[in-house]
């Protein structure tokens, strides 16, 4: 895939597109990136055009109205902040569309753990909301994690897919799996960012405290070996590092969110116009 170039919204952070979910047509089976394209060009670029529409070119009758379906329980759906209903629907790879309908039931997600192996457990957990940063600790309070995480409707994390959850459902195996779940590794990598998320936050400029810059995965497994031994300062460094990560989460979402919407080139953005970031 052609890398996503990193534009003036970007850089500027003026310009904040609408919603996308609303203009997402890839959840109807059969339609893919370029058929919803052709949608938007037909003029069909919002659910309720499409709800206006008899049928537009390319689409049987039938075809169209079990789409038609489907976006009236989308809309519903959407009201009632359902995030099962698009965790379903769309693919993983477009999850990244619900990010800002979804973003105050989103949750910044990431883990430490004894190693990379399936014998490794987890030792850290680190949840952030956008306002509030919680850690819990194996042999401490890691079992209250499963309830911290009712109510949240979409994880973000990086590498999540991959490591993260599936450590979590060996740990926790009646954690839900109908989270939306923005991964933002493959998401940037949209854009061209690829490397850790370390090498991402340095590539963008984004800072950590002095003693936690340098640090990695492998140190904090040093850091928890450490505390086991006895020294407490090693595991406040760890938590404190596992805090870093989630929190700049938030920063690349929003910036991969932003970028990955003004690529999809709408004709509403033509004009330049967006939603304003409290939006």
């Amino acid at each position: 895939m052609t890398p996503i170039p990193i534009g003036s919204a970007w850089r500027s952070g003026r310009f904040w597109p609408d919603p996308m979910l609303e203009h997402t047509f890839v959840h109807i089976p059969g339609v893919g990136l370029g058929t919803e394209r052709k949608l938007w060009a037909q003029g069909i670029v919002t659910w309720r055009d499409a709800l206006d529409c008899a049928c537009p070119s390319g689409f049987s009758a039938g075809r169209w109205d079990q789409g038609r379906r489907l976006i009236e329980d989308s809309i519903i759906s959407l009201g009632r902040r359902d995030h099962r209903h698009f965790a379903q629907a769309l693919s993983s790879a477009d999850h990244w569309r619900a990010w800002h309908d979804f973003r105050r039931s989103v949750v910044y997600l990431d883990i430490e753990t004894t190693g990379c192996s399936h014998l490794s457990q987890v030792t850290v957990v680190g949840l952030y909301d956008g306002r509030r940063t919680q850690s819990f600790v194996a042999g401490d309070n890691l079992d209250d994690l499963p309830e911290a995480l009712e109510g949240f409707g979409m994880i973000v994390s990086f590498n999540g897919a991959c490591f993260d959850m599936p450590y979590l459902h060996r740990r926790f195996p009646g954690l839900p799996t109908d989270y939306l779940h923005l991964d933002l590794m493959h998401a940037l990598r949209k854009l061209g960012l690829g490397g850790g998320l370390k090498s991402i936050e340095r590539q963008l400029g984004i800072e950590r405290d002095d003693d936690l810059k340098g640090l990695d995965g492998w140190d904090a497994v040093r850091l928890w070996n450490e505390y086991r031994a006895g020294r407490e300062a090693s595991l406040e460094t760890l938590i404190r590092y596992n805090a870093a990560d989630i929190e700049n989460l938030e920063i690349l979402a929003e910036k991969a969110y932003r970028e990955l919407r003004a690529a999809m080139a709408l004709p509403c953005d033509a004009d330049g116009e967006g939603a304003r970031p409290g939006e």
